[in-house]
């Protein structure tokens, strides 16, 4: 004879297959966001902010800058500045300065 479920135990059940299905949905939320950067990313990497024209990288004084070939757009990533200020304090930024003056001007 088989014997019938308690209440309790089909609302154990029902709770671990709610539990299931709400792990499931929330890892398929993470892999659309994941899905969302990587396609952000791919649209946007290495493109100018103020034309959208692709960006190429130069050396600038020894840190490497992106510039856009068709606005003239610096892009400075974190602590480049800092750099090209400190090799300033330390001389040699008017060999920088020099070589940012002929990129502006080309």
């Amino acid at each position: 004879m088989i014997d019938k479920p308690s209440d309790n135990e089909q609302e154990y059940f029902l709770r671990k297959e709610l539990d299931r299905i709400k792990a499931l949905r929330e890892e398929h939320r993470e892999q659309q966001a994941e899905q969302e950067r990587a396609r952000l990313k791919e649209l946007h990497f290495m493109h100018c902010a103020k034309c959208g024209q692709k960006m190429t990288p130069t050396s600038l004084g020894g840190v490497e800058i992106e510039l856009c070939p068709d606005c003239g757009g610096i892009y400075l990533d974190a602590g480049e500045l800092d750099k090209i200020v400190d090799d300033k304090k330390r001389g040699p930024f008017s060999n920088a300065l020099g070589s940012f003056r002929k990129l502006w001007k080309d």
